[in-house]
C-alpha cells in the first residue's frame, strides 16, 4: 500500500513520517530527560513523589552495582515486579549498564518463569519479595545467578516504608516464605553502586534493548526482539499521534499519565513509561489495578492529562461508584489498547469524562503500537483506525498477495517499530515475516476507502483475555499431563468483563477427576489469565478425518 490513502484522515499536523535517528539509544532519551527535568516528578506512588534527578542517580548506582557482576553488554536482565518506583530505574540502570531488559509477569507460576528465564538466558533477576517464592521453586534449573529482591517500601522513606513493608508481609501475608540465600536488596545494590562510576558502553540504535514475550502459534512464549530504534521509535510516533490532544495541556500544567497497565506488558512499558519519560511528564504507578477502590482514590489526589488503558480496566472504573471522585476534567487522551473496546464502555467512557476512547492496535512484535483512531475523534468508530506515522500496513490473502480495498486479509504491518525477530528462533521470525519486510499479526481485517483497519477474525487460536494473548496450545500441554485426562481442548468464549475468556473441554481417563482437582491443578501452572473460566467434560471431541480437534465446533456448543 504504497499510497498510504489513510495519510488523509490524519488530523492536522500530525506528519506523514519522522526522523526517529534523533537519539542514539533508549539511553540518550532517558538522560536527556534526566538532566532537562531534574526537579520534576517522574513517578508518583502511593503518595510519595520520585524526580527525573533522583531516577537519574538511582538508576546510574543501580548501573554501576550490575556492571560490578561481570555481566557483558547484551547480558540479559530480568524484571519482574509490579508497578514499583523501582521497576522504572531498573529498566534505566540495565539500559545504561549495556545490557537488555526482559520484562516478566509477576503472576507467573514456577513452570512459566523458568522457561522465559531459560529461554531468555538471564543471568539476573531484579524481583519484588511477593513473588521470590516462585523464583525459588525454579531457579537452579535457570542461568540466574544473581537475584536482586525489592519490596513494596523500598522508596517510601524510612518511616512510610517500614510500615508498608510490615503491613504487607505481617498483615496482609502478601509474602509467602523463600529462601534465596545469595540474593541482595535493592536498596543495598544501590547503596553499593553509589561509590562507583559507571562505565559508559557503546549503544547503537542496532542494539538490542528489550525482550518481550509473547505465545506464538506453538504456544511456546518467544522473545520478541526490541531493538533500541524500535522503542525509539514507537515513543515518537506515539508522541506525534497525541499532539493535536495534548497541545490543549495548559503549559503551566506538568503532563501527567496513569499508569494503571503493568510496565511489563508493551503498551504501559512503551506508551506509559518511556513516553512521559520523552515529555518530562509525570508517571502515576498504580501496583495493583484491580483494586478500583485505591485506583480512584490515587488518582483523585492528582490532575490526569492521558489514561492508557484496556477495555476492563475503563469499564470496571466507570462503573464503581467513586468514580465521581476523580476530577476528569483535565483528561485529554483515553488510549484503548491490549482488546477491542466495546462500544457500550466507549459510550459510558465518554458521556461520563468528556474525554473519547481511542482505539489503537498493536502487538508486542510492534513495540507495540501499529495503528490508532485519531485522537481528535469523539465518535466510537469501531475501527483500529489508521496506521500511525511512518508505519505501512496492507491485508494479504494466504499467499501473500495484497487484497483489495473491502477485502478480507491478514494485516500486514511495516515500519520502524517492527520487531528484529524472535530471539534466538530464526524458523518462527521466517514464519512472520514476508520478503518485503512486513510482519504477519495472524489476525484478519477490512480496510474502508478512508484506510480505517477493522478486525474482523483471528487467523490463529489465540483467546484474547483482557489484552493477554492466550495460547490454547500451551494449556492443552499443561493440562494434558494432568492424570486422568485422555485429551483436552481450549477455546474462548465471549465474556462481558474480559472480552473473551478460556473454555476447557476434558475427555477423561479417570472417572474420579472432578472440576475441582483440574482447578487446582491449573492454578499451580497456569496465571490467572490463562486459567478456564469453563470447564466442561466430554465423552469425545470432535475431530477431522485425520484426528485434528476442531476447535471451532467446540465454540459453537
Amino acid at each position: 500500500m504504497t499510497d498510504r490513502i489513510w495519510l488523509k484522515s490524519y488530523p492536522p499536523g500530525v506528519p506523514a513520517d519522522l526522523d526517529t535517528s534523533q537519539y542514539p539509544s533508549l539511553v540518550a532519551l532517558m538522560e536527556e530527560s534526566f538532566k532537562k527535568y531534574a526537579d520534576r516528578t517522574a513517578y508518583s506512588f502511593m503518595g510519595r513523589d520520585v524526580t527525573f534527578g533522583e531516577t537519574d542517580s538511582l538508576s546510574g548506582a543501580f548501573a554501576v552495582y550490575l556492571q560490578s557482576l561481570g555481566l557483558v553488554k547484551g547480558d540479559r536482565v530480568a524484571i519482574m515486579m509490579p508497578n514499583v518506583p523501582q521497576y522504572p530505574v531498573a529498566v534505566a540502570a540495565i539500559l545504561r549498564a549495556g545490557f537488555v531488559v526482559v520484562n516478566v509477569n509477576p503472576l507467573y507460576t514456577p513452570r512459566e518463569l523458568e522457561h522465559q528465564l531459560k529461554d531468555s538466558g538471564a543471568k539476573a533477576i531484579v524481583i519484588i519479595e511477593n513473588f521470590a517464592a516462585t523464583l525459588e521453586k525454579c531457579i537452579a534449573n535457570t542461568p540466574v545467578k544473581h537475584v536482586v529482591l525489592c519490596a513494596m517500601g523500598d522508596q517510601l522513606g524510612l518511616l512510610k516504608g517500614t510500615l508498608v513493608n510490615y503491613v504487607v508481609r505481617h498483615v496482609k501475608k502478601m509474602v509467602p516464605e523463600f529462601v534465596l540465600p545469595n540474593a541482595i536488596r535493592f536498596n543495598a545494590a544501590v547503596a553499593q553502586g553509589s561509590s562507583g562510576s559507571l562505565k559508559k558502553p557503546t549503544i547503537s540504535h542496532d542494539d538490542v534493548a528489550v525482550l518481550q514475550y509473547t505465545g506464538g502459534t506453538t504456544g511456546v512464549s518467544k522473545g520478541a526482539v526490541l531493538l533500541h530504534s524500535n522503542v525509539i521509535a514507537n515513543v515518537l510516533q506515539s508522541e506525534a499521534w497525541n499532539q493535536p490532544a495534548m497541545k490543549k495541556v495548559p503549559a503551566e500544567e506538568q503532563l501527567t499519565t496513569v499508569c494503571a497497565l503493568p510496565l511489563y506488558h508493551i503498551f504501559a512499558f512503551t506508551v506509559g513509561m518511556m513516553l512521559s519519560m520523552r515529555a518530562g511528564g509525570k508517571l502515576i504507578l498504580i501496583p495493583n489495578p484491580r483494586d478500583f477502590p485505591a485506583v480512584l482514590k490515587e488518582l483523585s489526589k492528582h490532575t490526569i492529562h492521558s489514561f492508557p488503558a484496556v477495555n476492563t480496566l475503563f469499564n470496571g472504573l466507570a462503573n464503581h461508584p467513586d468514580f465521581g471522585s476523580v476530577d476528569w476534567s483535565h483528561l485529554k487522551v483515553s488510549l484503548g489498547g491490549g482488546t477491542a473496546v466495546q462500544s457500550s464502555v466507549a459510550k459510558l467512557w465518554f458521556e461520563k469524562t468528556g474525554c473519547p476512547i481511542c482505539e489503537g492496535y498493536g502487538l508486542s512484535e510492534t513495540s507495540p503500537s501499529a495503528s490508532c483512531n485519531p485522537v481528535t475523534a469523539t465518535e466510537y468508530s469501531g475501527t483500529i483506525g489508521v496506521p500511525i506515522p511512518g508505519t505501512y500496513m496492507k491485508l494479504i490473502d494466504d499467499e501473500g498477495v495484497e487484497v483489495a480495498i473491502g477485502q478480507t486479509g491478514e494485516i500486514a504491518i511495516k515500519g520502524p517499530q517492527v520487531m528484529a525477530g524472535y530471539w534466538q528462533r530464526p524458523d518462527e521470525t521466517a514464519k512472520v515475516m514476508t520478503p518485503d519486510g512486513y510482519f504477519k499479526s495472524g489476525d484478519i481485517g477490512v480496510m474502508d476507502e478512508r484506510g480505517y483497519f477493522k478486525i474482523v477474525d483471528r487467523k490463529k487460536d489465540m483467546i484474547l483475555v483482557s489484552g493477554f494473548n492466550v495460547y490454547p496450545t500451551e494449556l492443552e500441554d499443561v493440562v494434558s499431563q494432568l492424570a486422568g485426562v485422555m485429551e483436552c481442548a481450549c477455546v474462548g468464549m465471549p465474556d462481558d468483563n474480559t472480552g473473551e475468556a478460556v473454555k476447557l473441554v476434558i475427555v477423561k481417563k479417570d472417572p474420579d477427576l472432578t472440576e475441582a482437582k483440574v482447578r487446582a491443578y491449573c492454578r499451580e501452572n497456569l496465571t490467572g489469565y490463562k486459567q478456564p473460566k469453563v470447564i466442561e467434560f466430554r465423552d469425545e471431541l470432535p475431530k477431522t478425518p485425520v484426528g485434528k480437534i476442531l476447535r471451532r465446533e467446540l465454540r459453537g456448543k
